[in-house]
């Protein structure tokens, strides 16, 4: 029997495993398969070597650097001397897996890479510890085949588990029912972040726009998205006075019928663009970590629609760019100026084309067998 061992770090990260491993046990029902996960790498019957509830913490914090290495050390002991599996498939988290990869490598362990880190954005330089240690990547992205192409690293696309996991766009007269929407009304919704600092640095911004821009126009409603991973206790201390519709836990059905959004960056950005749902980036955080990012970025777009399409089809704000004026200007021009408006929901519908219609958890699982199956990949 072939074993195999898969290392997450979060939760996007487990929700992806676990359809590669689906995918994986339809070709192979008897491959012995463990890791380090969350619920649904276990509900896919995943053995947990560890709960990766433990790494997900955000920070460098000297706790969590210790938990790290503490970790990393057991796996690596765990893996070479008694699991011994056949390929380890290591999935996002880039910190703590490329240098897991290093150790793996060195023990003679097959090693692919589903979901790379995001060489092509910042740090590029970390291409070569990929070239040094890992025998294949499985990427996501279609640019990303010749760029790890162009330095000798065997890669496969397999295309964005977005296109085949994302849901349909809600019914929005539902919706709008459900949550006490005026169906008359255009709905703009407002997505601050997941991550603490950047509501501190977005929150107050974005709700001074909306109520500027309701105001202005009447016919204009708004609402915010609450981050699931973020308590209501934190949350609200950013909220301020708001008479704004808060939603929890419905992200996606919430981006398929607004009809326009404002969004802090990140992958809800890819999200609203398979939906073709207009929208704006704003962007702001301390100054200190921007300049380090303007000094580490290897491209100049933010978002991903954009970068995928490379040009300019989201309106990207950053940094003393996030104001209430910039940002109602560009809100205005989706919702009003019709031409502009089908411009926009067009070339976010060529960016859908762009990724292409493969199943990425069936693609990977495809690259995973041959691994596991043939000494040479």
């Amino acid at each position: 029997m072939k074993k195999l061992f898969i290392v997450t770090g979060e939760y996007s990260g487990d929700i992806h495993a676990s359809h590669v491993v689906k995918a994986l046990r339809e070709q192979d029902s008897d491959i012995i398969i463990e890791g380090i996960g969350g619920e649904n790498m276990a509900q896919a019957g995943v053995k947990l070597f560890e709960n990766h509830s433990k790494m997900s913490s955000v920070g460098l914090s000297p706790q969590i650097i210790i938990n790290h290495i503490m970790l990393g050390k057991r796996l690596v002991d765990y893996l070479t001397k008694e699991f011994k599996p056949d390929a380890v498939l290591l999935i996002d988290y880039g910190g703590f897996n490329i240098r897991i990869a290093g150790f793996l490598k060195k023990a003679g362990i097959k090693v692919l890479y589903y979901i790379p880190p995001q060489v092509w954005a910042s740090r590029k330089g970390r291409i070569h510890k990929i070239k040094k240690n890992i025998d294949e990547v499985l990427c996501i992205f279609p640019f990303e085949k010749p760029l790890y192409e162009s330095y000798g690293i065997k890669c496969h696309y397999c295309g964005h588990p977005l296109v085949s996991q994302l849901p349909a766009k809600a019914d929005r007269n539902e919706f709008f029912e459900k949550h006490g929407f005026d169906k008359n009304k255009k709905l703009v919704s407002i997505f601050p972040g997941s991550r603490v600092f950047e509501l501190k640095y977005l929150m107050n911004t974005f709700i001074k726009t909306a109520q500027e821009l309701q105001k202005k126009h009447p016919d204009l409603q708004f609402c915010i998205s609450h981050a699931p991973n973020l308590s209501d206790e934190v949350y609200n201390k950013f909220l301020k006075k708001t008479d704004f519709k808060i939603i929890k836990g419905e992200n996606q059905a919430l981006l398929s019928v607004s009809d326009a959004l404002i969004l802090a960056s990140g992958t809800v950005a890819l999200e609203a663009c398979l939906y073709q749902t207009p929208m704006i980036i704003a962007y702001k955080g301390p100054w200190l970590f921007y300049l380090i990012y303007l000094l580490v970025r290897c491209i100049k777009r933010v978002s991903l629609p954009n970068i995928i399409s490379d040009r300019l089809i989201v309106p990207e704000l950053l940094m003393a760019d996030v104001n209430v004026h910039k940002i109602s200007y560009e809100i205005e021009r989706l919702l009003y100026d019709i031409d502009y408006r089908q411009k926009n929901i067009s070339e976010l519908g060529d960016v859908k084309n762009l990724l292409s219609d493969k199943i990425s958890s069936e693609e990977a699982g495809k690259e995973v067998y041959k691994a596991l199956h043939n000494s040479q990949i």
